[in-house]
């Protein structure tokens, strides 16, 4: 990792790539605070190499770009609307970047039409287990979603049957000794 200039005299480590958008980069409190989650949250995500913050000044302080906001975000959407567990999301992130990298390469003009149709492929291939992995939770959540139901059904007749039995016995009770 190479040093350069930051903000405030301090010196920064990057990552390797530029700072995304306007430039602008977040210690983890704010970046934290900007989608919603702990701190604590970003550390694992980063220890689970979900994230990897765009810089660490000398001090060891880590540095968000617009882009690591983003990852953030599609970690936070990917555990809210699907339901995906951390390690379904890194294979879902490592397919989404793979898929990127590829895109990128296919659009290079030195890219020949062999390397593109085995791009095409590979990206077909990856697309294909996204998909799997999408439909397995998918499939899982409407398992749960029925088990949850049989469950409530099944409270439902207990309740009924108990208010009745109630309801039965104290009426019973109420006309036996009038």
């Amino acid at each position: 990792m190479s040093a350069t200039p930051g903000t405030g005299g301090a010196e920064l480590a990057t990552s390797g790539r530029p700072p995304a958008g306007n430039g602008q980069l977040l210690g983890i409190g704010a970046a934290a605070a900007r989608v919603g989650v702990s701190e604590r949250a970003l550390r694992y995500y980063q220890q689970l190499g979900l994230i990897v913050p765009n810089c660490t000044t000398a001090g060891g302080l880590r540095r968000y770009s617009q882009d690591d906001i983003a990852r953030v975000e599609r970690i936070r959407e990917l555990q809210t609307l699907l339901g995906l567990n951390l390690d379904e999301i890194a294979t879902v992130l490592r397919n989404e970047d793979r898929m990127a990298q590829m895109r990128r390469t296919y659009h290079d003009e030195r890219t020949s039409d062999d390397e593109r149709q085995r791009l095409t492929r590979e990206c077909l291939t990856l697309q294909e287990r996204l998909r799997v992995t999408v439909e397995a939770k998918r499939a899982a959540l409407e398992s749960l979603n029925w088990r949850r139901f049989s469950v409530c059904q099944s409270i439902t007749c207990q309740l009924t049957w108990l208010i009745h039995t109630t309801h039965h016995t104290h009426h019973t009770t109420h006309h036996t000794h009038t």
